[in-house]
């Protein structure tokens, strides 16, 4: 699905000092980061989807929808661990202008492999739109092998994978032995340049919500073979990079959207918004 080629960005949900959805910021959020990337990601990990209620979730996919000034493609996360209510959940949404779906392993029960290929084929079939699996080991504390994703990638309705593991082999077997209609995405901002380099199409990206203009470029540099282009912007994100993620995402980065005056940086318990010591970090480097 060349539409979601490219940079998506995993939007954040802002928050008022109340705890409420902050739609005036996500309004700011979606204007400013349509000036870079090219489709938008809607209630991932950094949407903090594991806080917001089923009726927020359906709330916050419509605002997208109608305050989508660019017309950009959009992929809606569901994702759980009880395969059961995630079907009941598709059943339940509304996938009216929504293109694909991005949907994690499951986490905390550790299925097998054969519980995962299990778990995801019973997803595709009752999704109405295109499936993108998610493997990210270091939140799910279970592995999604590139056999897996081999196996699962021959479904017709599961078209990619956003692939977070760091285990560059493991892309690259996913890359050489999937079809060319099969999309290998990075889910790894600073990996970008290399998951690229052995196939990959593209990024769903948390530094693309501070800087959606310089981090796009990333990915349309790679599109076009230039890599080294690619790796010189890749690089100079390796200073802050870390710092998204000290105190668990998305807190550092809705700290950067505070500092361009985007949204406001609260999140939701158990998080909690950035240290004095990690603003002062973020705002040495901005």
């Amino acid at each position: 699905m060349e539409k979601l080629f490219g940079t998506g960005v995993a939007l954040v949900t802002p928050f008022t000092e109340e705890g409420l959805i902050d739609y005036d910021g996500l309004k700011r959020v979606l204007d400013f980061t349509a000036l870079g990337v090219d489709y938008y990601v809607v209630l991932g990990t950094t949407g903090e989807v594991a806080t917001t209620t089923k009726d927020e979730k359906k709330a916050i996919l419509s605002f997208v929808k109608a305050n989508n000034s660019k017309a950009l493609p959009i992929v809606y996360g569901i994702g759980g661990n009880n395969t059961a209510a995630v079907v009941e959940e598709i059943k339940n949404t509304e996938f009216e202008g929504v293109d694909a779906l991005l949907s994690v392993s499951p986490y905390y029960n550790k299925p097998s492999q054969r519980g995962i290929i299990a778990h995801f084929k019973m997803i595709a079939d009752a999704c109405p739109v295109p499936v993108i699996l998610y493997n990210v080991p270091g939140r799910t504390m279970s592995n999604m092998t590139a056999e897996t994703t081999l196996e699962l990638s021959k479904h017709p309705n599961i078209i990619g994978i956003k692939e977070a593991s760091g285990n560059l082999e493991q892309c690259k077997t996913i890359a050489d032995n999937t079809s060319e209609d099969f999309m290998l995405l990075s889910g790894d901002d600073l990996l970008t340049t290399e998951i690229m380099k052995l196939g990959g199409q593209g990024v769903i990206s948390v530094l693309a919500n501070g800087f959606p203009e310089e981090f796009s470029q990333i990915a349309r540099l790679a599109l076009e073979g230039n890599f080294e282009g690619a790796k010189k912007i890749s690089d100079s994100f390796e200073a802050i990079n870390p710092l998204m993620y000290a105190e668990s995402n998305p807190v550092g980065v809705k700290e950067v959207l505070r500092l361009k005056e985007v949204c406001g940086n609260q999140v939701r318990l158990p998080l909690v918004s950035a240290s004095e010591e990690l603003k002062e970090q973020i705002h040495k480097l901005l």
